[in-house]
């Protein structure tokens, strides 16, 4: 039942908070979002629908489990202080929920803001539905912290939407130029085939610059409407995505987890001392062919892998001594779990999209 997720990411200053403003009409209101020229935006704000305007602390949408948002307790309470709920009664957000992020500044360090950052945009960006990246002409250079945060992207490309705001703010002319200096920045962090959609317009309510593409602003700001709205149209097709996907990494893990026990039988001996035994094949998983069995004896892709570097961390927390091989964890009347989870990627979710597509009304 939880609405599509609308994340807003990108330098300060760049028309983030305006643009919501925009989207919402929430200009001239009390409730508007508080924008300037300099970083105004240090929290993480949600903006969701509720029947009468309202702020709601951070401690408090962490308290309710009802609105999904107590997860984030596990940042911590100086991040609890750093997110805030706006309700607005508004017809689109009967539908979405958008989040403003505080602007990326890449001269300081994320030990200055009280709370770690990164993973705080990761449990969002893990989240949402569409992420929209945000640049102006002015902030086109790609620091750390924005390097790491389309790190963090990686795998989501599908959902980014760069956009390029403020656009009336420049000639034609120049905004060529800084389109084509905006894809210069970003080619070497988004690695991918296809580039991502880009928006380019000035997402404010106030009339464009006489003397600039106004056409094309317009255009592109009623594509940006109708990206956003086949989000919303989609949203049970892309849970349910969602879901097979993570299936597919619960599997690729179980079976990793179960060549670490077999490989880690197979070597113990009446004499071995278990741990050395056990410390050997986690710091070099390849000497047992660990990784390239999975490959070889499923239909595993490579691309899907985890890092090995992680399971050194997994079975830190994990002793390896805790787990059961899968075969043993079968039984007459209850089946076999891997086969449950092969059943469920293969057919079952597959058959739920494909019973939603038939379903559909226009």
């Amino acid at each position: 039942t939880s609405k599509p997720m609308v994340l807003f990411l990108g330098p300060w200053s760049v028309g983030k908070s305006s643009m919501i403003n925009y989207l919402l009409g929430l200009d001239d209101t009390p409730y508007q979002l508080y924008t300037g020229a300099e970083p105004t935006t240090s929290e993480f704000t949600v903006i969701m629908h509720g029947p009468k305007l309202r702020t709601i602390e951070g401690i408090v949408m962490a308290a309710d489990s009802a609105r999904s948002f107590s997860p984030l307790e596990k940042f911590g309470q100086n991040f609890l202080e750093k997110l805030i709920g706006i309700e607005v009664p508004h017809k689109l957000l009967e539908r979405v929920t958008f989040v403003d992020t505080p602007g990326i500044i890449e001269n300081r360090k994320q030990q200055e803001r009280g709370y770690p950052f990164n993973d705080v945009c990761q449990w969002f960006i893990d989240r949402a539905d569409l992420i929209f990246v945000v640049f102006d002409p002015t902030k086109l250079d790609v620091g750390l912290e924005l390097e790491m945060l389309f790190r963090q992207l990686k795998g989501r490309e599908s959902q980014i939407r760069i956009i390029l705001n403020k656009a009336d703010s420049l000639a034609t002319q120049e905004l060529m130029r800084v389109y084509g200096a905006l894809f210069w920045s970003l080619a070497p962090l988004i690695n991918v085939t296809e580039p991502p959609r880009v928006y380019v317009s000035s997402f404010w309510p106030h009339e464009y610059q006489p003397e600039t593409h106004q056409d094309l602003f317009l255009k592109e700001e009623i594509s940006l409407l109708e990206d956003l709205n086949q989000v919303i149209e989609n949203r049970m097709e892309n849970k349910i995505a969602f879901i097979r996907q993570h299936a597919i990494r619960v599997r690729i893990h179980a079976l990793l987890v179960d060549r670490y026990l077999q490989t880690y039988k197979d070597k113990m001996t009446f004499f071995s001392d278990g741990e050395l035994v056990f410390r050997d094949i986690v710091e070099d998983p390849d000497k047992f062919f660990i990784f390239k069995t999975i490959l070889a004896k499923t239909n595993v892709s490579k691309f899907d892998l985890p890092n090995r570097e992680a399971y050194k961390d997994f079975f830190g927390i994990n002793p390896i001594t805790s787990f059961k091989l899968l075969s043993q964890q079968c039984s007459y009347m209850g089946g076999c779990f891997l086969d449950k989870i092969e059943k469920a990627i293969t057919r079952e979710l597959p058959d739920l999209l494909g019973s939603l597509g038939l379903g559909k009304k226009p």
